[in-house]
């Protein structure tokens, strides 16, 4: 069975930085693509980033390009995501999501991916 833990939110000031964390039990990671979505009290899910499952392809939203990177460690299991630059519009719960069999092309919908955390609150302030 697979299992996502997200781990690394907290309350920031404007352009201050977080870096979240999702840690993946199971033999899936090797072989998942992983992604990171948000979201905020009133809206629906939205894409942030994703990464392929060899690490060589990544993609943004629009909104936090520039300012956020994603990246994988084969060895510890575990996906971050590095946010720099945050805006009080960055506030939402975070969630790292798994999208299983080796595939080539990144998903960028809650339902391209079958196995999610649990969600990290992230509050930056104005």
């Amino acid at each position: 069975q697979v299992q996502l833990v997200d781990s690394g939110g907290g309350l920031v000031q404007a352009g201050g930085s977080l870096r979240l964390s999702c840690a993946v039990s199971g033999r899936t990671f090797s072989s998942a693509n992983m992604g990171w979505f948000r979201q905020a009290p009133g809206k629906e899910r939205e894409f942030v980033a994703a990464i392929l499952w060899n690490g060589v392809s990544t993609d943004y939203a629009d909104s936090v390009k520039g300012r956020f990177t994603i990246s994988r460690d084969s060895a510890k299991n575990t996906v971050a995501l590095q946010m720099n630059s945050l805006k009080p519009e960055d506030t939402a719960v975070y969630y790292c999501a798994a999208d299983p069999g080796r595939k080539f092309w990144l998903g960028i919908r809650s339902r391209d991916y079958d196995y999610w955390g649990q969600g990290t609150q992230v509050t930056v302030s104005s």
